[in-house]
Formats: structure tokens, sequence, C-alpha cells
């Protein structure tokens, strides 16, 4: 069942950027982050980031995991889980280990799903090389 709940800098629990605040630089965070005003700049944490529905960042997103219900136009990058709901626009490249996206979600660019591994940096080939015995007798033996 889709949560409907209003997430906007009301919502508690968490420490809040509320809708009339607006930063330009960078914000580093640790544990829970909701962020309902606007946002230029990176913004990098190990913990849980909401982005409200009043929320509009321009920047560099990397973190732990991410809810974006607002507005992101930049690169996100996240170690668990990103989840781009119903009313969010997102304009950017995505990497994560766990994607989901809610129907009306607006999402413009790529998305790499790793699922918790680390990609490799080249395809691994494997070749199995076969005597040419076994190739001769599928042709019964004739040469």
């Amino acid at each position: 069942m889709t949560d409907h709940r209003n997430y906007t800098a009301e919502h508690s629990g968490k420490d809040v950027l509320s809708s009339d605040v607006e930063i330009k630089g960078s914000i580093k965070f640790k544990k829970d982050l909701l962020i309902d005003g606007k946002v230029e700049g990176e913004i990098n944490s190990d913990g849980a980031l909401t982005i409200g529905e009043n929320g509009d960042i321009r920047g560099e997103i990397k973190t732990k995991s991410i809810t974006v219900y607002g507005k992101v136009h930049g690169n996100i990058t996240v170690g668990d889980r990103c989840e781009l709901k119903s009313c969010c626009t997102f304009q950017g490249d995505l990497k994560t280990a766990h994607l989901v996206i809610e129907e009306g979600a607006n999402f413009i660019g790529k998305s790499e799903v790793t699922n918790g591994k680390p990609a490799a940096s080249k395809p691994e080939i494997v070749r199995h090389e076969e005597p040419a015995a076994p190739i001769k007798a599928a042709f019964g033996g004739r040469s």
C-alpha cells in the first residue's frame, strides 16, 4: 500500500531544513535529515536523507539511503536504497544497490543498480578449449 503521509518540514523524528531555508554550499550529516528547502551544492552522508515535497536540490548527493518527494537536479550515489516517490522530479544519473520508483515519479537520466556488489572493472571472459578429437567424433570421425 502506498504511503500518502505529507512529508514536509512538519514531519518529526528527523533533523529538518524547513521550506524557508536556502543553502548554497556543502552539507554533511551522520544520521537522518529531512530537507524541505532549497540546496545548491553537494550533500554527503552515511545516514538517511529525505527530500521533502517542497525540497529543491541542485547538486551531487552521496548518501547511505535517500527518499525523494521533491525535486533533485544532479547525480545521486546511494550505498543502500533509493526511493523515488510518485510526486518527485529527478533529473540526473543514479547509482544504488536497491531502487524503488513509484508510478508517477518523473525520472530523466540513467540508473545503475548494483545489488550491493561492487562492479567489476572488466567483464570476466571464460573460454573452455576443447581438443580437436571430440569435434571430429561429432561428425562421425570423417576428415
